[in-house]
């Protein structure tokens, strides 16, 4: 038996990815509403939220060995991936998303990336601070509208 959706969003009936039972997506709210928490928290669970998004999307194809699965997954969560479907979205972002992008690319996180550039890094943390303030705000459609179109420009644009 899946837990009880407590915290924003609750209210709505928000279903998790592809029809997930919401429960699973948000068993618990955070300590302070969305737009209070620091872009790192956001970018933290933004980055676990889009991991299994992705795992989803591919696993959609048919025929992928665990292999494949996994160099598909990694051409869509990289920095330089995350960085580049950013600048897909930035035209469709609201002024509070764009607000919360800008955060999230000026946070300073500490480490130097190992395997990207500084600036790519950067925008990818703006990206999954994105997600996770999306994911803690409830607004789980828009959360998906925005992935799914990230994925469609992303594969479009022949960068995958």
């Amino acid at each position: 038996m899946a837990a009880q959706m407590t915290g924003p969003g609750a209210e709505s009936g928000a279903s998790g990815m592809n029809g997930a039972d919401a429960a699973l997506w948000f068993p618990e709210p955070p300590s302070k509403p969305a737009r209070l928490l620091p872009p790192l928290a956001l970018a933290y669970i933004g980055d676990a939220v889009y991991e299994v998004a992705v795992r989803q999307h591919v696993i959609a194809r048919p025929n992928l060995r665990p292999h494949q699965l996994h160099l598909r997954s990694t051409s869509y969560v990289s920095a330089k991936a995350q960085a580049t479907i950013l600048s897909l979205l930035e035209p469709e972002l609201t002024e509070t998303e764009q607000d919360i992008v800008r955060q999230g690319r000026n946070a300073k996180s500490g480490t130097v990336p190992k395997n990207a550039n500084v600036l790519d890094y950067r925008h990818a943390t703006a990206f999954e601070a994105l997600i996770g303030f999306l994911y803690y705000s409830g607004d789980h459609d828009r959360l998906r509208s925005l992935i799914a179109l990230g994925f469609e420009r992303y594969e479009a644009s022949g960068q995958k």
